[in-house]
């Protein structure tokens, strides 16, 4: 993962997305990773996969009933 300081991230935001495009990177302040910059698709794929281990988790609970799609999201934004 390519990592770039707050500063660099600001001074050169364009390039900064093409990169991201083809790996996430890592944005620091002061030495300490402050956040993660994703490709939107890389992004789309980690929500499938939270949502999907949600409603698996559901599943494996043994508890059955009516799926309520907001319970869903709420539980995957929770794990995430």
């Amino acid at each position: 993962m390519k990592v770039i300081t707050a500063t660099e991230a600001k001074n050169s935001f364009g390039e900064l997305l093409m990169n991201a495009q083809s790996e996430p990177v890592s944005i620091t302040r002061n030495g300490k990773e402050q956040g993660v910059l994703l490709s939107s698709r890389e992004y789309s794929t980690l929500k499938a996969q939270i949502l999907q281990a949600a409603v698996q988790a559901g599943r494996d609970s043994g508890i059955y009933g009516t799926l309520n799609i907001d319970e869903i999201k709420k539980e995957a934004k929770r794990r995430a």
